[in-house]
């Protein structure tokens, strides 16, 4: 009873990251499942068959929100449906000593990505235009099959890709991310069973991430007004890495003085990339309040020379501090 309580916390403590950056919710759950000892294949399987369920109502919250664009839905997900399956297969098909460190070493890549990513400001590219088969397809196909082997991976690797096209709103990148990725879980977890068998399940594990999960998804939509998503992508992004280094580093076998001076390592890059997470968010929270100021003084504009001599100053700093404002896009999450 007391393990199923912890998994549910651990299914909690995932959805509210998934719900503050609209990623991470694998990637939590498979690092934290692997540290309690859970074979690889059956961690992430596990995962993807509670994700059916944290998907399907994420995915009916962004369809109300109107965050969904059906295009890119369709064009993305049965792409990443095929690599999940793909991904699925090959991970039941090796052995369990071969597939714990390379299912940490994925996980520690993306949990890298995460503290170079939520470090700065996210920057789209200034061309606009829709998105194209071409690009969606190839992206749909890695992500499903980085997902599948990693215990996690579609949201970190599909919704970054698409923010920086800069050609779909945030808020609808996220929703179409999520959506999609409904499908995406329900393919894994067939090539999951097809693998394994239903043997390869913790039922037990399932019920408790769902359960977590999904009494997280309404405080998520609270929590993201509190916590800022940066600050937030960049520390679980160190916990990943820490987490998943100490598989990689018992797979091969370095022992010594050499494991604390690595932690050491590892700590350091955390500690810089949180620094660098907090002058990014400083610097876009006094970009936004000069915004603010500029337009206060614009909207309510006063008669005679020493008023012009204080709007003119106030539409300045509007043009000036405008184009770097808008140029960092908000999470989906925010938006709600």
């Amino acid at each position: 009873m007391r393990k199923l309580l912890v998994l549910a916390l651990v299914g909690l403590a995932a959805q509210l990251v998934d719900g503050a950056l609209g990623m991470a919710y694998g990637l939590t759950s498979s690092t934290l499942l692997l540290f309690a000892g859970i074979a690889p294949a059956t961690a992430s399987a596990s995962v993807h068959l509670a994700e059916i369920g944290t998907t399907l109502a994420a995915g009916v919250a962004h369809w109300r929100f109107g965050n969904v664009d059906w295009r890119v839905v369709a064009r993305i997900a049965v792409p990443g449906a095929l690599g999940a399956f793909a991904g699925a297969t090959f991970l039941s098909a090796i052995s369990t000593e071969s597939a714990a460190p390379w299912m940490a070493g994925i996980l520690f890549v993306l949990g890298a990505y995460l503290l170079v990513r939520f470090s700065r400001p996210l920057r789209p590219r200034a061309d606009a235009g829709g998105l194209r088969g071409r690009f969606l397809g190839p992206l749909g196909l890695v992500a499903g099959f980085v997902d599948a082997t990693g215990g996690g991976g579609w949201g970190p690797v599909a919704t970054p890709a698409l923010l920086v096209s800069g050609r779909l709103e945030p808020r609808k990148v996220i929703g179409s991310v999520d959506t999609a990725e409904f499908v995406v879980a329900g393919a894994a977890s067939i090539g999951f069973l097809i693998g394994l068998g239903s043997q390869g399940f913790l039922l037990p594990t399932v019920a408790a991430l769902l359960v977590g999960g999904l009494i997280a998804a309404p405080v998520a939509a609270w929590l993201v007004r509190i916590v800022p998503a940066q600050l937030l992508g960049a520390t679980i992004g160190g916990v990943i890495v820490l987490t998943n280094a100490r598989t990689l580093m018992r797979a091969g076998e370095l022992g010594g003085a050499a494991r604390p001076a690595v932690y050491a390592l590892l700590a350091v890059g955390w500690a810089v990339a949180l620094a660098l997470a907090v002058r990014a968010l400083r610097r876009t929270r006094r970009a936004r309040s000069t915004v603010d100021a500029a337009l206060s003084a614009t909207a309510h504009p006063a008669t005679g020379p020493a008023a012009r001599a204080v709007t003119a100053p106030a539409q300045a700093a509007e043009k000036a501090a405008v184009a770097p404002v808008e140029a960092v896009p908000r999470l989906a999450a925010a938006d709600h």
